[in-house]
């Protein structure tokens, strides 16, 4: 678990942040307005080290991958860069090695996640937590359609929602 995890659960424990309520529940849906996003944009990669095999048609970028398009960021240790096989498109983004994906006033870690060009979504498993301004969501693995917002979070989701100012 990551200091910033580390720190921000315990802070909730210990009630340094109100709870307006929390949530235990196996599955959820959420909505991530602000993770909408264009999915054709050009993509911007930046790290250490590139490798790239011919033969399958992957690169690997590693060492403190930025991975970059429009407002979405994704920061992780590896990120593998798969093409469509019947064109020189990327088809996906494979990121490992501790994740995190920010767009907006919201944020995600992860131990990996999978971006899927085509689709336009983005499934980040391991540790998952989520922040969209002060309320934190954690589970096992979550679901974003970058088209249109929409998530579902799995596993055992845990809550933490701050109360609103009246």
């Amino acid at each position: 678990m990551s200091e910033f995890r580390k720190l921000a659960f315990a802070l909730a424990l210990a009630g340094l942040l109100p709870l307006a309520s929390g949530a235990i529940a196996q599955g959820t849906s959420v909505a991530f307005g602000s993770f909408q996003h264009d999915s054709t944009l050009p993509i911007e990669v930046t790290s250490d080290q590139l490798s790239v095999a011919q033969e399958t048609g992957k690169a690997i970028f590693s060492g403190n991958v930025l991975v970059g398009q429009g407002e979405l960021k994704l920061s992780a240790g590896t990120v593998e860069v798969i093409y469509a096989e019947d064109t020189e498109e990327i088809a996906r983004l494979m990121a490992s090695g501790g994740v995190t994906m920010t767009n907006g006033n919201e944020a995600v870690e992860a131990q990996s996640a999978d971006y899927d060009l085509k689709s336009a979504t983005v499934t980040l498993t391991g540790d998952v937590i989520l922040t969209q301004g002060p309320n934190a969501i954690s589970g096992e693995r979550l679901v974003i359609d970058l088209e249109t917002g929409n998530g579902q979070i799995d596993g055992r989701v845990r809550t933490i929602l701050q109360p609103g100012s009246k």
